[in-house]
């Protein structure tokens, strides 16, 4: 009953299963068993995610030797002032 309902509601499968009280993998096992139907999961697009991280990666190595050359310059000035 929860597989025909399934193929014949325009409702997303979560909101199928609500109803029977049966869990979301267990009506898509179903629904791919039964009625050879399957489901298209919705595709990922993290391309601009990894974009973001590579920049952020640049940046950081960029942040930590500016760090590190005013850290040796601050060494080197408090020996000209001790």
């Amino acid at each position: 009953m929860a597989v025909k309902q399934a193929i014949e509601s325009k409702s997303p499968v979560s909101e199928t299963a609500k109803e029977p009280g049966v869990k979301v993998n267990t009506l898509h096992t179903w629904l791919y068993k039964y009625s050879g139907v399957q489901i298209e999961k919705p595709v990922r697009t993290d391309e601009h995610l990894y974009e973001e991280l590579k920049r952020l990666k640049k940046e950081n190595a960029r942040l930590k030797e500016e760090r590190d050359i005013l850290k040796k310059a601050t060494v080197y000035f408090a020996k000209d002032c001790a």
